[in-house]
């Protein structure tokens, strides 16, 4: 019996589900600790003792949202799918309309006129450039990044700045740029609790189910710090050259990446051009207009090598 390798690949999405709850509950954990156990009772002193615990609490919560928003924006938000019948611009037709769409260098016409590098023999449909099937959504994907089973979705061209977002918050509940600075901010307002753990489980001064909250956020949100610290670097690489993780060996191979724009335009390419709405999981109207990259169909290419 023949056993089709991508349908097993599927099943990763019952995993997905699960890290969703898994999410919840670090969040749950970490909320508990941070405002309930240890910024809390501090609001209760006076002095400048409440000014701080008031000022944790409001930055906690204001990352917390943006956490949120982008994290639920990553799950929902589709990453792009290929139009039905979609097919490459051949050569001829681009010098014609003197355009590059679809970047039709990468054109390999076979003789029964399909361009077959732009071609997916799972979805029978044309395949656009730095277009990639997932084998868990069955499904091609443009600009596909990897598939993330921390949100049960792909990240690729329409929510890859979502998914960089939900990255920078997850600090504070130890999730990805607002979450490297959600766990790394967790981490800092627990590590005094942590240092005196052990003095108060001695000395019985704190109910131990405190204790054990505070252990737990901590010993997770430092965790999650350093292990996200790694993917913000990553990443950030990856969009200082305009490289998706699909294709850093594709790069490695090339003496220049013909989508390497220069850092300023790599990063409008993602994020957009209104600075307001940089650090927001939105784009205005007016980037989705012009840029081209955020529906995931056309790249402009470096223009040293659109000849």
């Amino acid at each position: 019996m023949e056993i089709n390798v991508f349908k097993l690949c599927s099943g990763l999405k019952v995993l997905g589900y699960l890290m969703i709850l898994l999410v919840a509950a670090i969040i749950a954990v970490s909320y508990h600790a941070v405002v309930i156990v240890t910024c809390g009772p501090q609001l209760l002193r006076g002095g400048a003792h409440s000014v701080l615990a008031f000022a944790i609490i409001i930055i906690f919560h204001f990352l917390l949202i943006m956490l949120l928003w982008s994290y639920f924006r990553v799950v929902f938000k589709d990453p792009g799918s290929v139009p039905e019948n979609w097919r490459a611009v051949l050569p001829e037709e681009a010098l014609e309309t003197g355009s590059s769409l679809n970047d039709s260098s990468d054109c390999v016409v076979a003789a029964d006129g399909l361009d077959r590098r732009a071609f997916c023999n799972h979805c029978q449909n044309g395949k656009p450039p730095r277009c990639h099937h997932c084998s868990v959504c069955q499904r091609c994907v443009l600009k596909m990044d990897h598939h993330c089973v921390w949100v049960v979705n792909c990240v690729g061209a329409r929510n890859y700045k979502f998914f960089l977002l939900f990255l920078l918050s997850t600090s504070f509940f130890s999730l990805k740029l607002y979450t490297f600075m959600v766990t790394t901010m967790d981490t800092l307002v627990l590590l005094p609790g942590f240092i005196n753990f052990f003095g108060k489980a001695k000395n019985h001064s704190s109910s131990p189910s405190d204790l054990a909250v505070i252990f737990l956020a901590f010993v997770l949100n430092l965790a999650f710090a350093l292990s996200l610290l790694c993917f913000v670097v990553m990443h950030a690489s990856l969009l200082s050259s305009n490289t998706t993780s699909i294709e850093v060996y594709e790069k490695k191979g090339a003496a220049r990446w013909k989508y390497d724009l220069g850092r300023k335009k790599n990063f409008e390419q993602v994020f957009g051009t209104k600075k307001a709405l940089w650090f927001f999981p939105l784009f205005s109207k007016e980037d989705v207009d012009k840029i081209p990259a955020l529906h995931g169909l056309d790249f402009p290419i470096r223009a040293d090598l659109e000849s």
